[in-house]
């Protein structure tokens, strides 16, 4: 069941689920601000300085109107929050429906790896996917679009939704850590690969990382990739092809 805010009883914590009156512009409104203005300006803060740092009374500054002026289009943080979830949620693209010929493979990577750009480009998204009920027009649209992709895998009705967690929790939390490690990367002020190396040389040189480092150094010689960004991809592709061999083996198996 959904978690209810601080309006307890009244409705769950959704603003999909609230019917608000149509908006009439009073005289005192600013000119030229909307709804749409207003997420887009929650997306952009949330962007650059995450979402410990997000209030109304920042958006409002940055939006040059006062906070009043934003709630009059939203009831609460939270419904402003959602909105803005489910605003990037519609940077993904889908699969087109209209392509007859698909593989559910292919279109199960390309899923996945729109789900993985989504949340290492707006890291504070893998939070908020966690708080709230995520029932939006992009988020449903998402939802829907998986779950007719896993259904093309040939899994049973009844392992369909493991199969969906399998997948994307693990790209959930493959990309929620690159997407934390990017970001404390930005908040130093150093480039991924550089940061990257300066962490190598510092365990170098330390005696109680040395099992560690001659352990992983012929697997990292192996793995490949002259980048972070092209060890990562290496990695996020392997692991999704086991996740995709998983499916394929448990949906053949003999009595299944």
């Amino acid at each position: 069941m959904a978690a209810t805010d601080g309006r307890a009883g009244k409705r769950p914590n959704s603003v999909w689920l609230t019917e608000r009156p149509p908006l009439k512009r009073k005289a005192d409104q600013p000119a030229g601000l909307g709804l749409d203005k207003i997420v887009a300006a929650t997306v952009r803060l949330l962007d650059a300085e995450g979402l410990a740092k997000f209030s109304m009374r920042r958006l409002a500054a940055e939006l040059g109107v006062t906070a009043m002026s934003v709630y009059w289009y939203v009831d609460t943080k939270d419904d402003l929050l959602e909105l803005a979830l489910d605003s990037v949620m519609g940077e993904m693209r889908l699969p087109d429906e209209a392509d007859t010929g698909r593989d559910w493979r292919d279109h199960l990577r390309s899923l996945a790896g729109e789900y993985r750009a989504l949340l290492t480009g707006h890291p504070w998204v893998a939070r908020l996917l966690g708080t709230y009920i995520n029932i939006g027009p992009h988020s449903t649209a998402f939802s829907d679009a998986s779950l007719r992709v896993m259904k093309e895998s040939g899994l049973s009705l009844e392992q369909i939704t493991g199969g969906l967690s399998a997948v994307f929790q693990f790209v959930y939390g493959f990309a929620t850590i690159e997407g934390l490690f990017n970001a404390r990367c930005a908040e130093a002020g150093v480039p991924v690969d550089e940061y990257f190396q300066q962490v190598m040389t510092a365990v170098q040189d330390r005696p109680e990382f040395a099992e560690t480092l001659e352990n992983s150094t012929e697997v990292m010689a192996a793995r490949g990739g002259s980048t972070v960004r092209e060890m990562r991809d290496r990695d996020f592709a392997f692991a999704l092809d086991l996740q995709i061999a998983g499916i394929e083996a448990l949906r053949d198996r003999p009595g299944d």
